[in-house]
């Protein structure tokens, strides 16, 4: 029998496929609470079963003991929350208000979760026959036919998110990094061990992608601690619903807060940083933190955030820290604001390990071409940065959305491995590594095409007059072929009463 494809167009598509047919005129910025909201309550309703089972087959009565699921990080579920009584009520028309009755008994029982569920089912827009329909679609599938159930429902949470954000566009900047460009920094990073903090955390896509890094090298999740912070409520919630769902223990603040204004962990120090902040964010509120310790390098101008993003970032860093980040591409060149002052004060201090130039339409927020910065307080090769121009890598998937494959992203992972271990030699067109006196020759601008240079072009061995010969005949074919054609047209529409002028 055929191993069934539970990959990113597999199950996971199939799931999505069905819920979004179900959206009916929905607008998808509301929808995805309604989905998202389901996903995590079949997901701890399935863990809560599983371990019911185990204790029912144990027949020592101790079923519905709420000690026996917290002490393995089982939330507990109570009878009236659990799945098996949303199923049986999904086309009652009180659906909505069990369903937000049912999120509110778990986060009465579950302090972790207090605050975070999503409880407007019953809201009179939100179409009750659509909702039942969408209950019974998770009712219906039958999780171990996939695969682990806390493992598929992470994927179909982590493939909704992905597919609300290409269905909002430019709202999706604030809850979702494409996968792609977030594996590409835990694959340069790598982090094993140690504290991993993302100060502009979205819904959570960096700690879910450092997890699955530890995961395929057999490490443990536990070796990690996890610290995270995100300015929007509603996206807060829903990263604390996706690690909850990864099983991934973090700390996201007491609530949603502002990084610069009310910064959440302020005496951290970070193994790894791992951030998509805003792009060139101008009200991040300069006017209050003018003195601001974290400004060792420079004040950040009022009108853009990148180099407050990047400075908040250095100042968690631990003495063996290292950063990844996205900036906008503006920040390798910028000299407005004092921006290049910073820029070349960040170099000096001998922190910017690698720079890597991103190929367009990446996003699905922003066509605004992005750099990735790794920053370093432990440089292998002192005194050097390496560049990278990946500008030419990707696959186009749609007609608007790009993406680094696998071994687009295992290129750039192992040239950085390379230059680390001082075995790398430039690639023209591709990478380089430079010198501080060599970037001090570029005024300290970062854009890695003036490093790597143009790749050369191969010779195919063919003389210039025979390839000119042959190309002139080629297109004066094609410029015939066009003739005919023009008068075919003619033809055919003189032929109905009509002629071109």
């Amino acid at each position: 029998m055929a191993k069934k494809n539970t990959a990113d167009v597999g199950f996971e598509k199939q799931i999505w496929n069905a819920a979004d047919v179900l959206r009916g005129s929905m607008d998808p910025s509301e929808y995805k609470h309604v989905v998202l909201g389901l996903i995590f309550l079949k997901y701890i309703s399935d863990r809560f079963e599983l371990r019911h089972a185990e204790l029912v087959a144990e027949g020592y009565g101790m079923e519905e003991d709420k000690d026996e699921y917290t002490s393995v990080n089982i939330f507990w579920v109570p009878a009236k929350a659990r799945w098996e009584e949303i199923a049986a009520a999904a086309h009652a028309p009180e659906i909505g208000l069990i369903i937000d009755e049912a999120m509110r008994m778990i986060e009465g029982e579950n302090l972790k979760l207090k605050g975070i569920l999503p409880k407007n089912f019953a809201r009179p827009e939100l179409d009750k026959q659509r909702l039942g329909d969408v209950v019974d679609l998770f009712t219906n599938i039958n999780m171990k036919e996939h695969g682990d159930s806390k493992d598929i429902l992470g994927r179909t949470y982590e493939y909704c998110l992905s597919m609300f954000a290409s269905q909002e566009g430019k709202n999706a900047g604030e809850f979702y990094t494409p996968a792609c460009i977030v594996r590409t920094l835990v694959e340069v990073l790598k982090p094993y061990h140690g504290r991993v903090f993302d100060p502009a955390c979205g819904s959570g896509g960096m700690f879910v992608q450092s997890a699955k890094f530890i995961e395929r090298h057999q490490g443990k999740i536990a070796d990690i601690s996890v610290y995270g912070q995100e300015s929007n409520p509603t996206t807060w919630k829903m990263a604390q619903m996706n690690l909850a769902i990864r099983g991934i223990d973090a700390d996201l603040g007491k609530a949603n807060a502002d990084s610069f204004l009310n910064d959440q962990h302020s005496t951290l120090k970070a193994d790894f940083v791992m951030a998509n902040p805003p792009f060139n964010m101008s009200d991040w509120g300069a006017d209050k933190l003018q003195d601001d310790v974290r400004w060792k390098y420079g004040i950040p101008p009022a009108g853009n955030a990148n180099f407050a993003w990047l400075q908040h970032m250095i100042h968690h860093l631990s003495p063996v820290g290292k950063i990844g980040m996205v900036l906008a591409n503006g920040s390798l060149s910028s000299q407005s604001g004092g921006e290049g002052t910073i820029r070349e004060n960040i170099l000096k201090a001998d922190l910017v390990e690698c720079i890597v130039a991103l190929p367009g339409q990446l996003f699905y927020s922003t066509g605004i071409p992005v750099s990735l910065w790794f920053l370093n307080r432990n440089k292998k090769q002192p005194g050097k940065t390496l560049f990278i121009d990946a500008r030419n890598l990707g696959t186009m998937v749609t007609r608007r959305l790009r993406e680094l494959m696998e071994e687009d992203i295992m290129k750039i992972a192992q040239t950085y491995d390379k230059y680390v271990a001082g075995e790398l030699e430039d690639e023209k067109g591709f990478c380089a590594v430079a010198t501080l006196e060599d970037i001090a020759k570029q005024d300290y601008i970062l854009t890695p095409g003036r490093y790597v240079g143009i790749a050369e072009t191969k010779d195919d061995g063919e003389p210039f007059d025979e390839k000119m010969t042959r190309l002139t005949g080629e297109l004066s074919e094609m410029f015939k072929k066009s003739h005919e054609l023009e008068e075919e047209i003619r033809k055919q529409l003189a032929s109905i009463g009509f002629e071109l002028k």
